[in-house]
């Protein structure tokens, strides 16, 4: 979808829960705060938890709209909002200590590459979260993108599994009020020593 289309969505109304998914709140609650990014970050809700916990959290997204909503809420001055095209935003490579991706879908080719690039900005130790809507939600699952081309599956996220160290790549079940949906995570450090970089 284009950035217009996102923003006709927000505007329209609040798109999600402020509360953050409860997948990604159970890793990610018990670890130590330093640096993040949320890439597709929407309305913030990942982006302004993760800041309530002590993170410094850059949110990236390419509808200002939905970052508008995101900056209105309680704490949003500790979230550094960026409009930007996640395909062609960068960060510093090794600068941080987590990049978090939830339910952004595009052709496995740019979601392959964003990713990786994603591990690179990583520093040793660092964390990549990318949870998604999985290819088999749509004859197996409830909701999410129809169109089977942009969904993760295990082995889509293979590629980007093999330069990391990781803890979880698997198809997952989530509860929601029409019934259960099927997505993909991906849990994984960036190999080397943790340096404990931490702000």
């Amino acid at each position: 979808m284009r950035a217009e289309d996102w923003d006709e969505r927000y505007a329209e109304r609040q798109q999600w829960s402020a509360e953050p998914n409860a997948l990604i709140a159970e890793l990610l609650v018990g670890l130590p705060p330093g640096d993040a990014v949320d890439l597709a970050a929407g309305e913030g809700r990942h982006a302004l938890w993760l800041s309530g916990l002590g993170w410094g959290v850059t949110a990236v997204d390419f509808s200002d709209v939905g970052l508008v909503r995101g900056r209105a809420q309680p704490g949003a001055d500790r979230v550094t909002w960026v409009t930007a095209d996640v395909t062609t935003w960068w960060a510093r490579p090794a600068s941080l200590d987590l990049v978090l991706v939830a339910y952004l879908h595009l052709p496995e080719a740019e979601t392959t590459a964003l990713l990786t690039r994603a591990v690179g900005w990583l520093r040793p130790g660092g964390r990549l979260l990318v949870l998604g809507h999985d290819v088999e939600n749509i004859t197996a699952g409830v909701g999410g993108p129809q169109e089977p081309t942009i969904l993760h599956s295990v082995d889509r996220l293979a590629p980007v599994a093999a330069l990391l160290d990781v803890e979880r790549l698997e198809q997952v079940r989530r509860q929601t009020p029409a019934g259960t949906a099927l997505d993909t995570l991906l849990w994984g450090r960036r190999p080397g020593p943790d340096t404990g970089s931490r702000r």
